[in-house]
C-alpha cells in the first residue's frame, strides 16, 4: 500500500535528437530570472545559481540552439539590461507549459492509480 504522504514527481527536460539537454528545471528557472530583472547577475541569484554558471547555461543554450538566448546590452546612461531573444521565450513558455500538462496527467493517474475500489 502506498502511504498517504507519497507523491509523485518527475524531472522534464528537453533535449536535441543527437543529444544533449537544452533546457530543464534549472535553465527554465534562470530563463525565468533573467526575464523578470533584465539581468543576468540578478536572473542568476533568483535561479539559484551562480553568476559564473548562469553564463555558461546561456552559453551552452546558445550552442546547442544556434541561436541567441538573451540579447545584453552594457551599461552607460540608461544602465544595462540583458534580455530573452524571442526565440528563448518561445523555448521557456513551451517548457513551462509542457511541466504544467505532464504535472497535471501524473496527478490524474496517481489519483487513479492509488483510488481505493
Amino acid at each position: 500500500m502506498i502511504a498517504l504522504n507519497v507523491v509523485p514527481r518527475f524531472q522534464l527536460s528537453l533535449g536535441l535528437r543527437a543529444g544533449g539537454s537544452i533546457i530543464g528545471a534549472r535553465e527554465a528557472a534562470l530563463l525565468q530570472g533573467i526575464e523578470q530583472t533584465k539581468s543576468i547577475k540578478e536572473g542568476a541569484k533568483l535561479a539559484g545559481v551562480s553568476y559564473r554558471t548562469a553564463w555558461a547555461t546561456v552559453r551552452t543554450m546558445q550552442q546547442a540552439l544556434g541561436r541567441p538566448v538573451v540579447q545584453s546590452r552594457t551599461g552607460g546612461p540608461g544602465g544595462g539590461a540583458s534580455v530573452l531573444t524571442e526565440d528563448a521565450r518561445e523555448l521557456l513558455r513551451f517548457y513551462q507549459d509542457l511541466h504544467r500538462q505532464l504535472d497535471e496527467r501524473l496527478d490524474q493517474a496517481f489519483s487513479q492509480a492509488t483510488a481505493k475500489p
